[in-house]
Parts: C-alpha cells; structure tokens; sequence
C-alpha cells in the first residue's frame, strides 16, 4: 500500500540578487529599482513512492535539498509545483526543537507539541511523568525549556513525537544528537516502530546507520534525486562520488 506519493515536485526559494551591506542600502536600492528578486531552485521533478511499514532513508550533501524535502513532507511548507500524496499521521522530528516554546517548561512544552500532533491531550496529560521518565528529564518537568541543553531538547522531543505511534514518522538527523544513552534508546524505540510497520522517512549522514535500518535510499544532489534504489548500491555508488 502507496502511503506517500511524489509526483514532479518541485520548491522554490525566492532570494535577492545582490547583496546589501545595510538595510539603508536595501532601502536606497529597492527606491531605484536595483533590487531584484530571483527563483532559487531547492528541488528539481522529485519523484518518488513509499509504502507503508517502509523505511526510507535520504542521504546527500550539505545543501542537496534534504531537509527542504523533509519539510514539504511534513507540510510545513508547501511545493512550489507538483503533487503530493500522503495517507496518514505524521510525527515530524525535522528541525530540533521545532513545535517548543523555549518559555514554556518541560511539563507545557509536551502538551504543547503533543497539541500540534494532533494527540488527544487527555491522554497525553496521563502519560507526561512517562514520557520525561523515558527522555530522562523527570526531574526537569517543570523547568523552562531554555534551561534545557541541547541533548535534553533532542531527548524530549524524540519521546513526545514516538510516544504513540505515528503512521508517519520524518526524522532529520535526530538519532545523532545527545549522548550515547539517548543514541541507544533512540535506536531500540525506532527499532520497535519499524517492526510495528510505521513508516520511516530519516534524513542522515551515519551511512552505516543507513545500511542497517533502511530499506531504500534516495540520493540528492542539488535538489534533484541522483540514485534511488538499494542501501548498500546506493551509498557504495555515493561513497565513490567522493561526497
């Protein structure tokens, strides 16, 4: 069963042409009409299927359009052409500490982005001493979120969006953020997920994480889908590459 589909997408970025040393300067050169603004194509006729219970992993070079492909995925943006098709929940982990509020606390920052999943927050309220038990913050609950390192951010953010089980889950380079500990938990809930045929879409740059958890890989390169195929033909090719 197809539970996403891509057909010719395409984004735009819309960029100014030259560069300004001033907001004067912008100011002074958009009165006389130097200032123009330029398409910047991020993603170029994406094309591709994933089934459910499938794990596909997307790999490619600072700059390739990943984390671009990864958002129209989420619908946090919008394709500047083409179709999109996807069946089911998402749980988006794309950009680390997307969906907190660095004021709220621990406690607040789990309703509230558990809200934004579109979880039933009756059921969340129930779970949220578990949920900061797993991510190993229990006794951060009712700190500030800015009080919070950059690990423990990852760590709570991994345990709301995987405490219930997504059809959908999108994870941009998560699993390398914060200790060892946190890598292993991490690995064995994604593990679990997997087994449980939710389907995987992770951007990452541990090739030999790729090899081991997908089924497919999608090479990028300045935004247009390279290679698509096999984890291990598809990395050895890239690794050739020299990228």
């Amino acid at each position: 069963m197809v539970i996403i589909s891509l057909k010719n997408i395409s984004f735009f970025y819309r960029v100014l042409n030259k560069k300004h040393n001033s907001l004067k300067v912008l100011f002074k050169d958009f009165l006389k009409g130097k200032i123009s603004i330029e398409n910047y194509l991020a993603l170029d006729s994406i094309n591709f299927e994933v089934k459910k219970g499938q794990v596909l992993a997307i790999i490619g070079r600072n700059g390739a359009g990943k984390s671009t492909l990864l958002k129209i995925l989420a619908r946090v943006m919008s394709p500047s052409n083409g179709e999109l098709s996807i069946n089911g929940q998402i749980a988006p982990m794309i950009e680390l500490g997307a969906g907190f509020n660095t004021e709220l606390t621990g406690k607040e920052n789990i309703l509230f982005y558990a809200s934004l999943l579109g979880r039933d927050l009756k059921d969340v309220r129930m779970r949220v001493e578990m949920i900061a038990e797993w991510a190993g913050l229990k006794d951060k609950l009712d700190y500030q979120l800015r009080t919070y390192s950059t690990g423990m951010v990852a760590r709570l953010a991994f345990a709301v969006a995987t405490d219930q089980m997504p059809d959908i889950l999108l994870i941009d380079e998560v699993l390398s953020v914060g200790d060892e500990d946190f890598a292993i938990k991490s690995r064995a809930r994604m593990t679990e997920m997997i087994e449980s045929e939710c389907t995987v879409i992770i951007v990452s740059h541990n090739l030999d994480m790729v090899v081991e958890m997908a089924d497919e890989v999608i090479w990028l390169e300045k935004g247009r889908v390279l290679m698509h195929g096999n984890p291990a033909e598809v990395i050895t090719a890239y690794k050739s590459a020299g990228l």
